[in-house]
Formats: structure tokens, sequence, C-alpha cells
């Protein structure tokens, strides 16, 4: 099936039918209409990619995540999508699980699809990888890593702020040995959170006592490093984690060395992801709002109407603390 067919059916020229098909506001309604049906009848699906070739304007928008497993990525990622749906847009996805060669792959692959916009949804940047990004001219976003440039925006989180108002509040409550269940340490978003846990320790004094292990991120990743963690002989009385997923993981493990949350340890996750409130005892954590990422991503990549994207800008989240059931009062300060 091809749009010559198409033509032939409705009575009209192949300009007529490209007309239709990418939407274009020249063609009568009447017109329209029997190209439409033409299209209905003979079950015609116009190749995408061949559309953006001849006409120069893609209406795909890229999305590269580091870990799709998480539902943390999953969400940006559907709101996202719905952005792009309600605008005539379509969004593929790529996941790295944190490998920088793959990573590579997916922004050179994204750019031979002569994506719209490309969003990325990853730690593992490098720097010349940002510079090819800049050198396509593509519009792109990047959550936490990068700098605003032309065509570049950038959406940040202060993740410092947030992990000092949670162990500000843990140490409020009378804890004093602390510890980070971190993951991937060695990346900007993941070791910022670890570097503010860090420096708030540091604030504390001598008055605390802290250690920080790390594994994978995710259910296993967090279980692992807990294990690691209780092993060592070190017993915490609060657990900062890096995020909600790790945190639910970290949580079986306090389970199986018979501890209870929050009454022998209390522990909080970051990123506010459904799982938090279901779980058990429902997750302290910092909210980040996924739905908004996804949102300001698209508008970044292609606002609505003919405008073209907005030059480089950066957007910076403030988090805010939801304290639930796995957080109390240390077990030294509690009355008997």
């Amino acid at each position: 099936m091809n749009l010559e067919e198409v033509a032939r059916r409705a009575g009209v020229s192949t300009a007529t039918v490209s007309r239709v098909l990418n939407n274009l506001d020249v063609v009568r309604s009447a017109t329209r209409s029997k190209v439409l049906k033409a299209v209905a009848e003979l079950n015609y699906h116009p190749n995408l990619h061949a559309r953006t070739l001849a006409g120069g304007k893609s209406h795909t928008i890229g999305m590269i995540a580091s870990n799709m497993e998480n539902p943390f990525f999953f969400d940006i990622f559907r709101s996202l999508e719905a952005e792009a749906l309600r605008n005539g847009y379509e969004v593929v996805v790529s996941n790295t699980d944190y490998d920088p060669e793959r990573l590579v792959r997916s922004v050179r692959l994204m750019i031979g699809r002569r994506v719209a916009g490309l969003a990325m949804v990853v730690s593992e940047m490098d720097e010349s990888l940002v510079d090819e990004l800049a050198a396509a001219g593509i519009p792109c976003v990047f959550y936490d890593v990068g700098a605003p440039r032309e065509h570049i925006s950038n959406i940040r989180v202060n993740y410092r702020a947030a992990i000092e108002s949670l162990v500000k509040m843990l140490h409020t409550q009378g804890h004093r040995r602390f510890a980070f269940i971190g993951h991937h340490s060695a990346l900007g978003p993941t070791s910022e959170r670890e570097r503010a846990f860090t420096k708030s320790m540091v604030k504390l004094g001598s008055g605390v006592e802290w250690r920080t292990v790390a594994d994978r991120d995710g259910l296993e990743g967090g279980l692992q490093a807990a294990r690691q963690l209780l092993n060592s002989g070190f017993r915490p009385t609060a657990i900062v984690c890096v995020n909600d997923f790790t945190a639910v993981g970290a949580l079986r493990a306090l389970r199986e060395h018979g501890l209870n949350v929050p009454g022998d340890v209390s522990i909080t996750g970051f990123d506010n992801i459904l799982l938090s409130e279901y779980c058990d005892p429902p997750l302290t954590t910092a909210d980040i709002p996924r739905a908004d990422i996804g949102r300001l991503a698209f508008e970044a990549l292609a606002p609505a109407g003919d405008r073209q994207p907005a030059p480089g800008r950066e957007i910076v989240i403030e988090p805010r603390i939801l304290v639930r059931g796995s957080t109390g009062a240390a077990y030294s300060r509690r009355k008997p």
C-alpha cells in the first residue's frame, strides 16, 4: 500500500494526501474527509521516517533513561508521552542501565532518527557527548546533568536541601548513628545526594557516627547494601537511602535481621514513587514531581503552536519532605 493508491481512491493528488497526513490546514474539509476515508478503507499506514526525510520535520520525541525498571524514570516517561500525544507527537525511549557505552549508542541512534527533541534522564553523561548533542543542533533537555546551552535546557533538583532536611529531622528525633545507602556513587546526581549526606554528618560533628554503602540501583541493590551494612557490625538507628526503590529493598534486609521499623531503625527514601506510600511501613521521603518533570521536558523540546523550542535555560525543583511511618524517635529517647 502506498501514497499513490490512497490518492487514486480519494480522487486527489499525492501532494494533497501528503498535506492531509501532515495535518496542514490548507486542505478543504470535504477533501480532507475523502482522503481520511480512503486511508481507512485501504488500511494505509504512512512511513513516518520517510515523511521526516521529505518534510524535514519530525514529530518524534526521544527519551533516554538510566533505569526504566525504577518507577521514577517510568513516571517521567508516562508524563512526557502524555504531553506528546496531546500535541501530535510520539515518544521513543531507550534504556542504558547506567552503561556509558549504551548511552553513546542510544544518543547516536536518536540523532539518526532525526528526533524533534531529546530528553536525557540519565546520570552517566560525559562532557564530550554533551558537545556532540550541541553540535547536532537537536533541542535537548537534561535532567540533573550538564548546564544550559543553546538548544539545551536543564532540569535540576535541589538534592542538597532535601537531604539536609531529612538528616535534620532525624537528628532532632534523637538519632546519632546514621547510614547512607546509595548506588553508582561515581555518577553526578546520585553522588550529589551522598555528598550532601556526608556534609551534613560533618556539620553535626563528633556527636554522630555514620557509614555509607552502595550497590546497584533497585530492590536487589538496596537489599544487598543493607545486608552489607548490618553484617559489618555497625548498627545505625537511621538510614537515608538514595531513592525509594533502594529503600524498599533495604526494608527487607532490616526485617531479615529482626529489626523493627521505625522502632529499632528509621529509614527514608527519596523520589516519592507510588510504591513508597504502599510499602509497610510507608516511607518518609522527598517528593520529586515526576509529572511536572515530564511536562516541563516536553515544553522545552516542542512548545505548542509554531514557536521554536525555548533557548537553553535551567529549571530548579525544590523537593518537599513527606513524613510517613518509616521514621520516628530514636530508641534511646523513647519512653519505656
